[in-house]
C-alpha cells in the first residue's frame, strides 16, 4: 500500500450455500437397451405408488425448501420442459408433476470456487441516508463447478469518513426470466460478416432487415434466405450462424419481489456457454443509464458484451462490433465527449488504448495510450475499470502483470478534454498482493472492475487473488499529486495509430 491507500477490514468471502436450483438432465448416452437415461428415470418415477411420492416429495419439500424463495414453483418449471417426454402426462397428480420436476432439478453453487473482480457504481436509490453518506452496487464474479461465471450484486453504504457497511444479501438466488430483444442491424451485420461465411448470403439477409428489428422479422428473412437454397447452397449454414448471432442478445427480467443481491446474471447465449466475467459497471451520466462491458466465454473464443439496464431489475445483453471491441478488458466512459462515446480497451491483449464510436455499439479502430514498460508491468496491462472523472483529468485504475504472474493495480491519469493524451502515469504500483492477500484461487493477484468516487476519495474494491474481495480507500488529492509528479510515461504513443 503506497500513502494514498488506506484498508479497510471488510472482507467478502465465497458463500457455497448461495444456490440456484438449476434444470438438471441426465447424460444424453444411451442406456443399455437402447433408450435414453431420461426416459429410463422418467418410467421409474411414473412406476412409484402415490405413498412414495408424497413421501418423497415431502423429504425434498423438507430438505430444500428454505434454500429457494419458490421451491414447487420451479420443480413444476421443471417438469414442464421435460413433460413432451411423458405418455399420457395430462393425467399426472401434481404431486408426482412436482416430483419429476425435482428428479430433473439439482443445486448450482454460484461461488463455491471463487468470489472476485468487483466493480462499484452508485446505487440509483439514495434515499434515507446521513448525510455524507453515498449507497452503492457492487458487482462481483462469482465462479462455481466446472469454473463457470456468473455476475451477482451486493450493496452497501459508504459513510463521510469512510465507515463501509456491506448488507447482509439474503438467503436466496434467482437468475429471472429471459425474453426476446431487438437487434441493432450494424452490429448484427458485422458480426455475421465477420464469421466464415458466403458473403453473398450474408448480404442477402442484412438487406432485408431494419434498422433495427426482432426475432420474428430475421426468421422470415431467413426462411426467405432458404427458399432460394437451390442457388445458395450454404443458405442453411447462413441461417444457423445468423440465430446463434441473434441469441447472444437477450433481455432478462427479475420478479420485484427480489432484493437486488438476490439477481444473479446467469449465463445463457451461446457466446456465454461457458461463462460471463468482469463486468464493468459505470453509470452513463447524460443518458441515466448504467452499462457494463463484460466478458463472454464459450469454452474457445472470449468476446466483449455488453450489459445496459436502468433499475437493475431489468437487463439488457447486447453484442458489441469494430476492431477495438476485440478481446477483454473493454471499459465504457461515463459521458460522452464532443457527442462521441469512449472506451477504453485492450483489443491486442497487451497495451491499454483507448476507442470511440458514434453509437456505443460499434467501436473503431483503437489508438494506443500505454504500453508495458515498467518491471511490474512488463507481461502485460490493462484498466481495471472505467475512468473516473475529476478536475485535474480522468483518473484510470490499470493492472499490470510482473515477474511470477503477480498483478499489482497502477494508475494514468488522462486530459479531460482529450483523453487520448496522458498526462501522468505512476510509476510504481497503487496497490501490490501482500502477505494477506496473495493466496487463493489464482494466487499473487489483486484485481479491480471499478472504481467508485465519493468526494475526495475513491472506494476501490478489489479482487484478492480470487478467493476473496477486499476494499480500500484512496485519497484522491493524493493520488492526483503523484500522478502529476510522475508525469507521462515516455514510451506513451497516443497520437499514434494503433
Amino acid at each position: 500500500m503506497t500513502e494514498c491507500v488506506t484498508p479497510t477490514d471488510v472482507t467478502l468471502t465465497a458463500d457455497p450455500a448461495r444456490v440456484l436450483a438449476r434444470l438438471f438432465v441426465p447424460g444424453h448416452e444411451l442406456s443399455h437397451d437402447g433408450r435414453s437415461r431420461a426416459s429410463g428415470v422418467l418410467s421409474r418415477i411414473l412406476a412409484l405408488p402415490d405413498d412414495e411420492v408424497g413421501a418423497t416429495l415431502k423429504q425434498v419439500d423438507d430438505r430444500y425448501a428454505a434454500r429457494h424463495r419458490d421451491l414447487p414453483g420451479v420443480l413444476m418449471a421443471h417438469y414442464q420442459q421435460i413433460a413432451h417426454r411423458i405418455p399420457d402426462a395430462a393425467d399426472l397428480s401434481d404431486e408426482r408433476r412436482s416430483l419429476v420436476g425435482a428428479w430433473f432439478t439439482h443445486e448450482f453453487a454460484v461461488e463455491a470456487a471463487a468470489l472476485f473482480n468487483p466493480s462499484a457504481v452508485v446505487h440509483p436509490d439514495q434515499s434515507g441516508l446521513p448525510p455524507g453518506s453515498c449507497r452503492f452496487i457492487l458487482s462481483l464474479r462469482a465462479v462455481g463447478e466446472g469454473h463457470l461465471s456468473s455476475v451477482e450484486f451486493r450493496t452497501g453504504v459508504l459513510g463521510p469518513a469512510g465507515e463501509l457497511r456491506i448488507d447482509d444479501p439474503g438467503p436466496h438466488i434467482e437468475a429471472g426470466h429471459t425474453s426476446g430483444t431487438s437487434y441493432d442491424r450494424a452490429v448484427f451485420a458485422a458480426r455475421l460478416v465477420g464469421t466464415d461465411i458466403d458473403r453473398e448470403s450474408a448480404a442477402f439477409v442484412i438487406a432485408r432487415l431494419h434498422p433495427r428489428f426482432r426475432r420474428d422479422e430475421l426468421d422470415a428473412v431467413l426462411g426467405s434466405l432458404a427458399d432460394e437454397r437451390l442457388t445458395r447452397p450454404t443458405a442453411a449454414r447462413t441461417a444457423e450462424l445468423a440465430w446463434r448471432i441473434a441469441e447472444c442478445s437477450y433481455e432478462v427480467e427479475f420478479p420485484a419481489a427480489t432484493t437486488l443481491p438476490e439477481r444473479v446474471l446467469w449465463p445463457r447465449s451461446p457466446s456465454e456457454s461457458r461463462g460471463i466475467e468482469d463486468a464493468r459497471f459505470v453509470r452513463i451520466e447524460d443518458e441515466g443509464v448504467y452499462r457494463a462491458t463484460y466478458t463472454a466465454f464459450d469454452g474457445v473464443s472470449i468476446t466483449p458484451q455488453l450489459i445496459e439496464t436502468h433499475d437493475f431489475r431489468h437487463f439488457r445483453m447486447s453484442q458489441l462490433a469494430g476492431a477495438a471491441a476485440q478481446n477483454k478488458g473493454m471499459a465504457l466512459f461515463p459521458r460522452r465527449i464532443d457527442g462521441k462515446y469512449f472506451a477504453l480497451s485492450r483489443w491486442d491483449r497487451e497495451n491499454n488504448s483507448i476507442a470511440t464510436s458514434p453509437d456505443g455499439a460499434w467501436w473503431g479502430d483503437a489508438r494506443v495510450l500505454q504500453t508495458p514498460t515498467r518491471p511490474w508491468e512488463l507481461l502485460q496491462i490493462g484498466n481495471c475499470g472505467s475512468p473516473v472523472e475529476t478536475e485535474a483529468g480522468w483518473v484510470v485504475l490499470t493492472h499490470g502483470v510482473g515477474p511470477m504472474r503477480e498483478y499489482s493495480i497502477g494508475a494514468l491519469l488522462l486530459d479531460r478534454n482529450d483523453p487520448s493524451r496522458v498526462i501522468g502515469a505512476l510509476r510504481e504500483p497503487l496497490l501490490v498482493p501482500d502477505e494477506d492477500t496473495r493466496d487463493g484461487y489464482v494466487p499473487n493477484v489483486v484485481y479491480s472492475c471499478g472504481a467508485l468516487r465519493h468526494g475526495d476519495q475513491l472506494l476501490l474494491p478489489y479482487g484478492a487473488s480470487d478467493a476473496s474481495v477486499r476494499f480500500a480507500l484512496v485519497a484522491l488529492p493524493l493520488l492526483l499529486e503523484r500522478l502529476a509528479a510522475d508525469g507521462p510515461p515516455a514510451t506513451t504513443r497516443a497520437n499514434n495509430s494503433a
